[in-house]
Protein backbone atom coordinates (compact mmCIF):
# COMPACT_ATOMS: atom_id res chain seq x y z
CA UNK A 1 0.00 0.00 0.00
CA UNK A 2 1.55 3.13 -0.85
CA UNK A 3 1.39 5.85 2.48
CA UNK A 4 1.55 8.80 -0.16
CA UNK A 5 -1.23 11.32 -0.21
CA UNK A 6 -1.47 12.23 -3.58
CA UNK A 7 -4.06 14.74 -3.38
CA UNK A 8 -1.88 17.37 -2.00
CA UNK A 9 0.76 19.72 -3.04
CA UNK A 10 4.16 20.85 -1.88
CA UNK A 11 2.23 23.19 0.36
CA UNK A 12 -0.04 20.57 1.72
CA UNK A 13 -3.00 22.22 0.00
CA UNK A 14 -5.50 19.87 -1.83
CA UNK A 15 -5.07 19.16 -5.76
CA UNK A 16 -7.02 17.48 -8.18
CA UNK A 17 -4.49 14.98 -9.19
CA UNK A 18 -2.38 15.21 -12.78
CA UNK A 19 -3.28 11.71 -13.94
CA UNK A 20 -2.15 13.11 -17.65
CA UNK A 21 0.95 10.44 -17.86
CA UNK A 22 -0.79 7.22 -16.78
CA UNK A 23 -2.21 4.88 -19.43
CA UNK A 24 -5.30 4.11 -19.98
CA UNK A 25 -6.84 0.54 -18.82
CA UNK A 26 -10.02 -1.01 -18.21
CA UNK A 27 -11.40 -0.58 -14.06
CA UNK A 28 -14.25 -1.31 -13.01
CA UNK A 29 -15.47 -1.03 -9.18
CA UNK A 30 -18.01 -2.55 -6.95
CA UNK A 31 -19.79 -0.84 -3.95
CA UNK A 32 -22.52 -2.05 -1.54
CA UNK A 33 -24.59 -0.18 0.75
CA UNK A 34 -27.66 -1.71 3.20
CA UNK A 35 -30.48 -0.42 4.37
CA UNK A 36 -32.16 -1.16 8.07
CA UNK A 37 -36.18 -0.54 8.07
CA UNK A 38 -39.35 -1.74 10.07
CA UNK A 39 -40.30 -5.05 8.38
CA UNK A 40 -43.66 -3.44 7.16
CA UNK A 41 -41.33 -0.77 5.48
CA UNK A 42 -39.45 -3.31 3.46
CA UNK A 43 -42.51 -5.12 2.96
CA UNK A 44 -44.41 -2.19 1.51
CA UNK A 45 -41.15 -1.35 -0.83
CA UNK A 46 -41.28 -4.89 -1.90
CA UNK A 47 -44.90 -4.83 -3.02
CA UNK A 48 -44.43 -1.86 -4.49
CA UNK A 49 -47.29 -0.30 -2.08
CA UNK A 50 -45.34 2.80 -1.30
CA UNK A 51 -47.73 5.94 -2.36
CA UNK A 52 -44.82 7.81 -3.88
CA UNK A 53 -44.62 5.22 -6.25
CA UNK A 54 -41.53 2.59 -7.62
CA UNK A 55 -38.80 3.24 -5.21
CA UNK A 56 -36.78 0.73 -6.09
CA UNK A 57 -36.96 2.09 -9.78
CA UNK A 58 -36.59 5.84 -8.64
CA UNK A 59 -33.45 4.51 -6.54
CA UNK A 60 -31.82 2.64 -9.46
CA UNK A 61 -31.75 6.18 -11.34
CA UNK A 62 -31.20 7.95 -8.53
CA UNK A 63 -28.02 5.59 -7.95
CA UNK A 64 -27.05 6.29 -12.07
CA UNK A 65 -27.76 9.37 -12.22
CA UNK A 66 -25.17 10.05 -8.67
CA UNK A 67 -22.40 7.73 -10.67
CA UNK A 68 -22.39 10.19 -14.30
CA UNK A 69 -21.97 13.42 -11.53
CA UNK A 70 -19.51 12.02 -8.85
CA UNK A 71 -17.03 14.50 -10.37
CA UNK A 72 -19.70 17.27 -9.58
CA UNK A 73 -20.16 16.40 -5.78
CA UNK A 74 -16.36 14.77 -4.85
CA UNK A 75 -13.92 17.72 -5.42
CA UNK A 76 -11.09 16.20 -6.41
CA UNK A 77 -12.88 13.90 -8.39
CA UNK A 78 -12.33 13.60 -12.29
CA UNK A 79 -14.76 13.63 -14.72
CA UNK A 80 -15.17 10.11 -16.35
CA UNK A 81 -16.64 8.65 -19.86
CA UNK A 82 -18.56 5.50 -17.53
CA UNK A 83 -19.26 2.90 -19.79
CA UNK A 84 -21.67 0.95 -17.59
CA UNK A 85 -23.28 1.20 -14.60
CA UNK A 86 -25.56 -1.01 -12.47
CA UNK A 87 -27.51 -1.10 -9.77
CA UNK A 88 -28.96 -4.43 -7.59
CA UNK A 89 -31.00 -4.82 -4.66
CA UNK A 90 -31.38 -7.66 -2.33
CA UNK A 91 -33.81 -8.33 -0.07
CA UNK A 92 -31.99 -9.57 3.27
CA UNK A 93 -34.46 -10.78 5.97
CA UNK A 94 -37.04 -8.83 7.14
CA UNK A 95 -36.02 -5.62 7.31
CA UNK A 96 -32.90 -4.78 5.39
CA UNK A 97 -31.91 -3.95 1.78
CA UNK A 98 -28.43 -4.32 0.05
CA UNK A 99 -28.06 -1.64 -2.75
CA UNK A 100 -24.93 -3.20 -4.92
CA UNK A 101 -23.52 -0.63 -7.70
CA UNK A 102 -20.79 -1.90 -10.04
CA UNK A 103 -19.34 0.98 -12.73
CA UNK A 104 -16.76 0.72 -15.11
CA UNK A 105 -14.64 2.71 -17.74
CA UNK A 106 -12.17 2.27 -19.80
CA UNK A 107 -9.55 5.39 -18.35
CA UNK A 108 -6.79 6.86 -16.51
CA UNK A 109 -8.15 6.61 -13.09
CA UNK A 110 -10.49 4.55 -11.16
CA UNK A 111 -14.61 4.38 -10.86
CA UNK A 112 -14.35 3.54 -6.61
CA UNK A 113 -15.98 7.08 -5.90
CA UNK A 114 -18.06 6.48 -8.84
CA UNK A 115 -19.48 3.30 -7.52
CA UNK A 116 -19.46 4.44 -3.74
CA UNK A 117 -21.59 7.88 -5.04
CA UNK A 118 -24.28 5.35 -6.60
CA UNK A 119 -25.06 2.98 -3.74
CA UNK A 120 -25.45 5.88 -1.51
CA UNK A 121 -27.50 8.49 -3.40
CA UNK A 122 -29.88 4.97 -4.06
CA UNK A 123 -29.48 4.53 -0.44
CA UNK A 124 -30.54 7.72 0.08
CA UNK A 125 -33.35 7.95 -2.32
CA UNK A 126 -35.17 4.99 -0.78
CA UNK A 127 -34.55 6.80 2.52
CA UNK A 128 -36.51 9.65 1.27
CA UNK A 129 -39.19 8.22 -0.76
CA UNK A 130 -40.12 5.86 2.61
CA UNK A 131 -39.48 8.17 5.19
CA UNK A 132 -42.80 9.20 5.73
CA UNK A 133 -43.43 6.07 7.38
CA UNK A 134 -40.39 5.10 8.97
CA UNK A 135 -37.89 7.90 9.94
CA UNK A 136 -35.39 5.62 12.03
CA UNK A 137 -34.31 3.39 9.00
CA UNK A 138 -30.46 3.40 9.12
CA UNK A 139 -28.31 3.82 6.35
CA UNK A 140 -24.84 2.06 6.11
CA UNK A 141 -22.13 0.35 6.22
CA UNK A 142 -21.60 1.64 2.68
CA UNK A 143 -18.05 0.14 1.28
CA UNK A 144 -16.05 -0.85 -1.71
CA UNK A 145 -16.40 -4.16 -2.54
CA UNK A 146 -13.91 -4.58 -5.38
CA UNK A 147 -11.88 -2.62 -7.98
CA UNK A 148 -9.85 -3.67 -10.81
CA UNK A 149 -7.61 -2.12 -12.98
CA UNK A 150 -4.90 0.17 -12.57
CA UNK A 151 -1.60 0.79 -11.46
CA UNK A 152 -2.43 0.20 -7.63
CA UNK A 153 -3.59 -2.88 -8.73
CA UNK A 154 -7.16 -4.95 -7.70
CA UNK A 155 -8.83 -5.21 -4.48
CA UNK A 156 -11.19 -7.57 -2.98
CA UNK A 157 -13.16 -6.93 0.35
CA UNK A 158 -13.26 -10.61 2.18
CA UNK A 159 -16.52 -10.49 4.05
CA UNK A 160 -17.19 -12.18 7.35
Amino acid sequence: MNDKLTHFNEQHRARMVDVSDKEETRREAVAKSRITMKPETLERIREGRVSKGDVLAVAQVAGVMAAKKTWELIPMCHPLPLTGIDIRFAFVGSDTLDVEATVRTTGKTGVEMEALTAVSAAALTVYDMCKAMDKGMVIGPTCLMSKTGGKSGDFHRIEE
